[in-house]
C-alpha cells in the first residue's frame, strides 16, 4: 500500500522533475539490491573457506581500524576545533584553513611516503646514522603495520572531525562557553562540561565521515599489508576470480556499514541541542607565553605532520625522476583523470538541484528521496563497485538479443567493459556531496522567493532558471569543486571498475607505489594534490564570496 502522504504528493506534484528524481535514485538502489540479493543464493567453496579461515582476522582488524582510529581522528579534531575556536596566537589565522590541507593528501599516498621515508634506507634513519651515529631499531618507527595504518588515517582524516566542530564551536555555542567563563569556570572545565557535551552531534557526525572513508580504503591497507574485509574482496575478485564470494563479502560489510549508520542516527537524535542559528561569533581569547607557544607548536607539529613533511619529501622525489616520468603519455593521463571526474560531476549536480528543489517540500517523500540518493557516500566504493558490476552484466544479458540483431555476438559484455560503469560508479558513490552542498544553498535562501514566483504564475523549471539558479550559485560552485576532489582522489571504485588499459592518476601512482617505484609515484601523486590544494583554496576564499 502507497502511503496517504506520498499519494497526496503526487497528486499535488507530479511532474519532470519528480520523474528524473525518482528514475535517478532507482538507479542508485539497484545496484546496492544486487549486492544484497548475494545472500540468497547458496555459497560457493571459496566462501567456506574464507569463513572458516580468514574471516575472524579481517573483521578483526576492520573492527581495531575503524575504532582506533576514530577515536584518535575524533581527539585530535576536537582538540584542535577548540583552539582554534577559542584562542587567539600566532599563525591561528594560517592554521584555521592549514589544518584543512591534510585532506588534500590522499591516504594511500602518505602511506608510501612515510613508508619509504621511515624505512630502513629512508630519509629519517639514513639521516640518523650518518649523520648523528644513531641506530635506532627500524621496527620501532616502521609504518608497514596495523599501527601505522592507525596513524595514516588519523593525520590525514581528522579533519572531518575538525571542520564540523570548528564551524560548530564558532558559530552556535558562544553564549554557553562565555556564561561559563563569566561564571568562573577554568578552561579545562568549560571543554570537558560545556564544548563535550554541546558538541557531541558534530564531533559524531565528523567521526562516523572518518569511519566511512576507513571502511573504503584499500590503498592503505593493501600497502601495508594489513588484511580486512575491504581487501578480502580485491584478493577474490582478481586473486580467485570470484564475483560471487566477492559480492557475499561486500554485502556483509554492507550491513555492517548501515548499522553504523543507523546507530549514529540515534546516537544524533538522543542529543538534540536548541541553539540560535544568528548567534555571532565566539570571540577567542589571546594567549601569551607559555600556552601561546605551545598551542603554536601543537597546531604547527599536526600541519607538518599532515600536510608539511610528506609534500616536501614528494617534490624532492619527484625532481629526481621527473624526466623519466613526464612524456606525452603523462599528458593522456591528466586528460584522462580530469574528464573522467568532470563527466559525473557535471551529472551529480545536474542531478543534486532537480532532487533537492524536489525536496524542498516537507514531505515524507521527500525526507525518504534525499536519504535515497545520498546513501551511496556511506556505502564503501569496493562494493559499489561489485554492485555497478553485477547490474552492468545483468544488463548486458537483457540487451543480448539487441546485441545479437545488429551484429555485436551471441553475448557480448558491451557496457560491462566500457567507461560508462565507471562514471555511474562515480555518481552513485558521490552523489551526496554534491547534494548535500546544494541543499544547504536552498536552505539558505528558504522558500519564499520561489512561492512568490509561483504565486506569479511560473512553473517549477522557470522559476529554478529565474529566481533559485542566481541565489544558490554558489552553493552549486562548492559542491561540484568538493564532488570533482573526491573523484580525483578515488582509488578503490577507479580500480575495480575502470575499462582495460584505463589509467588516472590516482591508479598510476598506486600502481607505481606497488611496483616499489616509489620516487616516479611522487609526480602523479603531486598533480593529485595540487588538484586538491587549489579546490580548498578555492572553497574557501572564492566561493564565500559568490555566496
Amino acid at each position: 500500500m502507497i502511503p496517504n502522504t506520498v499519494k497526496r504528493y503526487f497528486q499535488k506534484e507530479f511532474n519532470g522533475w519528480v520523474i528524473v528524481s525518482i528514475l535517478g535514485a532507482v538507479v542508485i538502489l539497484l545496484p546496492i539490491l544486487f549486492i544484497l540479493s548475494s545472500l540468497l543464493h547458496e555459497p560457493n567453496e571459496n566462501w567456506y573457506q574464507i569463513r572458516n579461515y580468514l574471516l575472524s582476522n579481517y573483521v578483526a582488524n576492520t573492527i581495531k581500524l575503524v575504532v582506533f582510529s576514530g577515536v584518535f581522528s575524533a581527539i585530535l579534531g576536537v582538540s584542535l576545533a577548540w583552539i582554534i575556536a577559542a584562542y587567539d596566537f600566532p599563525l591561528k589565522r594560517f592554521f584555521r584553513w592549514g589544518l584543512v590541507l591534510p585532506l588534500a593528501i590522499p591516504p594511500y599516498i602518505a602511506a608510501y611516503t612515510y613508508r619509504t621515508m621511515l624505512g630502513y634506507t629512508g630519509f629519517v634513519q639514513t639521516t640518523l646514522k650518518n649523520e648523528f651515529n644513531i641506530h635506532i631499531d627500524p621496527e620501532l618507527i616502521s609504518v608497514s603495520s596495523l599501527r601505522g595504518a592507525i596513524f595514516i588515517f588519523t593525520i590525514f582524516l581528522f579533519p572531518y572531525v575538525f571542520i564540523i566542530t570548528r564551524a560548530f564551536l564558532e558559530n552556535q555555542s558562544t553564549s554557553y562557553i562565555e556564561n561559563a567563563r563569566l561564571l568562573g569556570q577554568k578552561p579545562f572545565a568549560v571543554f570537558t562540561k560545556i564544548v563535550l557535551p554541546l558538541s557531541r552531534p558534530a564531533i559524531v557526525g565528523g567521526t562516523v565521515l572518518v569511519i566511512y572513508e576507513v571502511l573504503s580504503d584499500y590503498g592503505v591497507t593493501s600497502y601495508f599489508g594489513v588484511h580486512t574485509i575491504t581487501t578480502a574482496i580485491f584478493q577474490t575478485w582478481f586473486g580467485m576470480y570470484d564475483v560471487n564470494t566477492a559480492m557475499r563479502l561486500a554485502s556483509w560489510l554492507m550491513v555492517i556499514v548501515v548499522g553504523l549508520f543507523f546507530l549514529e542516527r540515534l546516537l544524533r537524535q538522543r542529543r538534540r541541542y536548541n541553539v540560535n542559528n544568528k548567534s555571532r561569533p565566539l570571540t577567542p581569547i589571546k594567549l601569551r607565553g607559555l600556552p601561546s607557544i605551545l598551542a603554536f607548536v601543537y597546531c604547527g607539529l599536526i600541519f607538518s605532520l599532515g600536510f608539511l613533511i610528506p609534500i616536501i619529501q614528494l617534490i624532492f622525489w619527484a625532481k629526481l625522476t621527473f624526466f623519466n616520468v613526464w612524456d606525452n603519455s603523462f599528458f593522456l593521463l591528466i586528460y584522462q583523470t580530469l574528464y573522467v571526474a568532470l563527466i559525473p560531476t557535471v551529472i551529480i549536480i545536474i542531478f543534486s538541484v532537480i532532487v533537492a528543489n524536489i525536496c524542498r517540500s516537507q514531505s515524507t517523500f521527500s525526507y525518504i528521496l534525499s536519504k535515497w540518493v545520498t546513501a551511496g557516500y556511506s556505502i564503501p566504493g569496493a562494493i559499489i563497485a561489485i554492485g555497478v558490476l553485477a547490474m552492468f552484466i545483468s544488463l548486458d544479458k537483457w540487451l543480448a538479443p539487441f546485441y545479437s540483431m545488429v551484429g555485436l555476438g551471441d553475448a557480448p559484455l558491451i557496457l560491462s567493459l566500457s567507461l560508462i560503469m565507471l562514471i555511474v560508479g562515480y555518481a552513485i558513490r558521490f552523489m551526496a556531496t554534491g547534494y548535500n552542498a546544494i541543499e544547504v544553498g536552498f536552505e539558505k535562501i528558504g522558500t519564499k522567493y520561489a512561492e512568490a514566483s509561483r504565486l506569479l504564475g511560473y512553473g517549477i523549471t522557470k522559476t529554478f532558471l529565474k529566481v533559485d539558479l542566481p541565489l544558490i550559485k554558489g552553493a552549486i560552485l562548492s559542491g561540484a569543486i568538493l564532488t570533482f576532489v573526491e573523484i580525483c582522489k578515488e582509488l578503490p571504485l577507479v580500480l575495480l571498475l575502470r575499462p582495460f588499459n584505463f589509467e588516472t592518476l590516482a591508479t598510476k601512482a598506486f600502481q607505481f607505489a606497488k611496483d616499489e617505484q616509489i620516487y616516479e609515484a611522487s609526480i602523479p601523486s603531486l598533480f593529485i594534490i595540487s588538484i586538491s590544494v587549489v579546490s580548498i583554496i578555492v572553497f574557501q576564499f572564492v566561493g564565500k564570496k559568490v555566496k
